[in-house]
This record gives C-alpha cells, structure tokens and sequence, in this order.
C-alpha cells in the first residue's frame, strides 16, 4: 500500500472535453459512474456511515454489473467507505463531510473529506488496517475547505 500526496483519481472531467469526438465520453468518468453525497453537520459519525452506506448500494451494483467478483468488490468499498466516512466525520473540517465514489472501469475509487489532519497510523486508527489491506493505494490531497480528502482505490 502506498501513502500518496498525488492528485486524487476522482477528478470530474470537463464538459468540453466529453464532445470533442463521438467517443470521448468513454474516456472520461461521468455522472453514471459516480455518485456524490454530501452529510449534514447535526449527524453523528455513526449515522453518516449509515447514510454514506446507503447511497452507494443504491448505486455501486449497477455500476459494476457484469463484473466478475462485483459482490466481493461492494462489500470491499462499501468497508472502505465505512472507515474513511467514520474518521472523516470524526475529524472533519467544514460543518458538511462530502464524498464521492467513481468507477472508472478497472478500481471503484472512494473519496471523503475534508478532514482536519493528516492521516493516522493505523496503529493510531485501526479501521486504517482495513481500508490498507482492502485498497490498492490510500492517500490525501488539499480539500475545498481547509482540510484533506482522504481516497482509496479498490480494484475490482
């Protein structure tokens, strides 16, 4: 697993560039391979790992329908998403937490923020031993409100 500062993966691509040729748009992550969510500030962490959850099995199935193993990839995100929403909310810097999760054909990419530190040790977090083991790669970059967006990317 690596740690990274890079640019996140989940980065929404320009409109202008999805009608530049007929098949752009398969280059591109769009609006049917993510979905967004923001939580409130009156939610505790519990709830908004409850409300997180609950909007991604709305739409991480239909996303990777006709993937081999697309069970075992949702419930690896769906985990991952469990952990980063729990430390997230509970360090978070604005009064909302937001997040998104994006498929982009090859790794379901789960990204929460904006947290109000850098990211612990797993030692200092265990739920970061989960998200290390199930995630090809973890890592933070500058968020919209101060803080850092936490990402970790699962294959599927």
């Amino acid at each position: 697993m690596t740690i990274s500062d890079t640019t996140p993966h989940n980065v929404p691509p320009r409109a202008s560039h999805l009608h530049a040729e007929p098949d752009a748009s398969a280059l591109f992550v769009g609006v049917e391979s993510s979905v967004d969510f923001t939580i409130g500030p009156d939610v505790t962490p519990v709830e908004a790992m409850e409300r997180a959850c609950a909007m991604v099995e709305l739409s991480l199935p239909r996303f990777l329908a006709g993937v081999p193993g697309a069970e075992e990839t949702c419930s690896a995100v769906l985990s991952v998403l469990t952990e980063l929403v729990d430390l997230t909310a509970r360090y978070k810097t604005g009064l909302d937490l937001v997040g998104r999760v994006t498929w982009d054909g090859h790794h379901v990419i789960v990204s929460v923020g904006d947290m109000g530190r850098p990211l612990p040790a797993p030692e200092e977090e265990p739920g970061l031993y989960l998200v290390n083991r199930v995630a090809d790669d973890v890592g933070q970059h500058a968020g919209d409100q101060g803080g850092r967006v936490t990402w970790a990317s699962v294959a599927a």
